[in-house]
């Protein structure tokens, strides 16, 4: 009886220790299972990161305890986190590869790119606010992710020395598909964004861009994101 015991004892100071250098792994384990697996999501690999990444670390300290809630949050700059079920959905529907290259437009405060660098061999991601670029760079470096650039620019024209990509993410709601980046999506790449008008809601739509150009569209549903500025700005609704 003596080693089940032992046996027993280790497991629980294992446990305790790896829940005082996490304190919010159950609380990311919860949402996981409550608001992404039992809602649909079902890519086993898109679970896994979301169950990995530290949200918490991407949220205003003051927030943190509200980070792993199925809901919107600030990040400063009139921004917010998507929710993580809207993050989960647009990153399965990506079906991503271990070695694609995906683009992400609008980096806010890092935790998407993070999802994506759990996912995939390189991500490229843009944001418009220099100081949440910043930021978002120095967060997603402090978590050791080292196949994140972060650029600090207007997103609507792409990365383009770093084109084809293998996927395009859009996070901020547009009234039309910003030609340069179907440009820069690889044939049989897909892109999904956050499309209709800028001032209500939007309807997430994923694009899969067929031989010769031609762009299979899809839609998924209503969603509610901040308007795309820059350039996108000039063709808003």
């Amino acid at each position: 009886m003596k080693k089940p015991l032992a046996l027993f004892s280790f497991l629980m100071i294992a446990v305790s220790v790896l829940a005082a250098s996490d304190p919010y792994q159950a609380k990311r384990q919860t949402m996981v299972e409550k608001d992404l697996r039992s809602r649909g999501i079902r890519d086993s690999r898109v679970l896994a990161a979301m169950g990995r990444v530290p949200r918490h670390f991407f949220v205003p300290p003051r927030l943190r305890s509200e980070a792993y809630g199925d809901h919107p949050l600030p990040i400063g700059e009139g921004q917010t986190i998507s929710q993580p079920y809207v993050v989960a959905l647009m990153t399965e529907a990506l079906k991503l590869g271990p070695t694609d290259r995906v683009l992400e437009i609008g980096t806010g405060s890092g935790y998407q790119a993070a999802i994506l660098a759990e996912l995939v061999r390189e991500v490229y991601s843009i944001e418009i606010r220099k100081a949440l670029a910043e930021k978002a760079e120095k967060t997603i470096r402090e978590q050791g992710y080292r196949n994140v650039r972060v650029k600090y620019g207007d997103g609507y024209f792409g990365w383009e020395t770093h084109a084809p990509f293998d996927a395009i993410i859009i996070t901020a709601s547009v009234n039309h598909i910003p030609p340069p980046l179907i440009k820069q999506l690889k044939t049989g790449g897909r892109l999904i964004l956050p499309l209709g008008s800028t001032v209500f809601s939007q309807t997430l739509t994923l694009v899969t861009k067929k031989k010769g150009g031609e762009l299979d569209v899809v839609q998924m549903g209503p969603v509610a994101f901040v308007p795309m500025t820059g350039e996108a700005q000039k063709s808003r609704d």
